[in-house]
């Protein structure tokens, strides 16, 4: 009888433990539980933190071995397999550099990094082709997001010929509230644009064909506010920001990000309308996606036209825990997609939203920036992927 061949250990440093580096933890030390038979194993073997406390605390909390205030240690470190990036926005650049020429494998949360010419100059690093280079736009990893896909993929709702989607929140209402550090371009690089309207410009480019031109137009609604420090303050972010594109297929849309949205939480929705049929889906009401079928037969009192909800729930291919009949939740598309990133570089295969697809994304939001500071002028997204 044949030896089974064991599965691949994969061992990760994570750089950053906020709210993204909490998540992808989890992920990661939770998908034994979801998934079956792996293809490897993986565990989370180096933290790093600004400070050596907190990189302690965070080691101790989720059985860590090494606690490091300095990236290098880890990125140097030959046990290490992959570098998991989620440090604030306007570190990204340099951390890629350095881990691309590592030869670790890299996972980056969004954005890629703040311009497009530092995107350029990334893109010229990745040369080795064995390197599993990821970007975390986990939307794509939700169940009703796949069925989209797949859906348009199958032809069932025709050419595309256009799209509406926002991504709002309310997080910027209160004046009173300090800002965080994403309301802060000194280190987010932008504004909600980076925040909430990179995801929605990956969803758009992946499920309706990458954007070519766009027109921006940026809003600040309260000028003064409290800082990180609780002091008066300049906003210098990008509050709100709208969007109208054109891709390379001819479909036309807009694109909605804000965080003013007084009764919003993390409202996340999009409506596909093609030649034959349209999807809708909201974050909002994550177990279903709505489709049009413009086929099916007509009749007197309406035959058999209507959006049809279909019951995506917790139907995510290979997922064995819970029933797929579970409803699902937004810890999901990060548990699918770490999955899917993970088994990717245990089997040497490629990984989309790859390091490219952050170029793209970057690309966009440059575009739609030099739009909004001339105008709104309509401006061509340069190709640096």
């Amino acid at each position: 009888m044949m030896k089974e061949q064991s599965a691949k250990q994969l061992r990760i440093g994570m750089l950053g433990f906020g709210s993204m580096g909490r998540t992808h933890t989890w992920a990661i030390q939770n998908i034994p539980f979801f998934y079956g038979e792996l293809s490897f194993s993986a565990k989370v073997a180096g933290v790093c933190t600004t400070t050596l406390e907190k990189s302690r605390a965070v080691a101790d909390s989720f059985a860590i071995p090494v606690a490091t205030v300095c990236e290098d240690d880890l990125i140097n470190d030959p046990t290490i397999d992959i570098i998991d990036i989620c440090t604030p926005n306007i570190y990204h650049f340099d951390t890629l550099k350095k881990a691309i020429a590592s030869g670790k494998h890299v996972l980056c949360e969004k954005p890629l990094c703040v311009s497009t010419e530092q995107a350029k100059e990334i893109l010229a690093l990745c040369k080795n082709q064995g390197q599993v280079l990821g970007m975390v736009f986990n939307y794509r990893h939700l169940a009703p997001v796949m069925r989209a896909k797949q859906l348009i993929d199958e032809g069932r709702i025709g050419r595309v010929l256009s799209f509406r989607a926002a991504y709002l929140h309310n997080s910027a209402t209160d004046v009173q509230k300090n800002a965080g550090w994403k309301q802060d371009r000194d280190i987010c690089g932008g504004g909600v644009l980076f925040d909430l309207g990179s995801h929605v410009i990956d969803l758009i480019g992946w499920l309706c064909g990458n954007l070519t031109a766009v027109s921006g137009m940026s809003q600040i609604a309260y000028p003064t506010r409290r800082g990180r420090n609780g002091e008066l303050w300049q906003t210098n972010a990008d509050e709100s920001f709208y969007l109208l594109g054109k891709t390379e297929g001819g479909a036309k849309g807009t694109i909605a990000v804000g965080k003013l949205q007084v009764g919003t939480n993390d409202d996340l929705s999009f409506e596909i309308y093609g030649e034959h049929g349209a999807l809708r889906f909201s974050l909002m009401e994550p177990n279903w996606l709505y489709f049009y079928d413009g086929k099916a037969p007509d009749g007197a009192m309406g035959g058999e036209r209507g959006f049809t909800r279909i019951e995506c729930v917790g139907r995510y291919p290979n997922l064995i825990f819970p029933s797929p009949k579970a409803p699902a939740g937004w810890l999901y598309s990060h548990l699918s997609g770490m999955y899917q990133y993970l088994s990717a570089v245990a089997n040497g295969t490629p990984f989309e939203p790859s390091i490219q697809t952050g170029a793209y994304v970057q690309a966009v939001m440059d575009a739609a920036y030099r739009s909004a500071e001339a105008d709104s002028v309509m401006t061509e997204v340069s190709t640096c992927w």
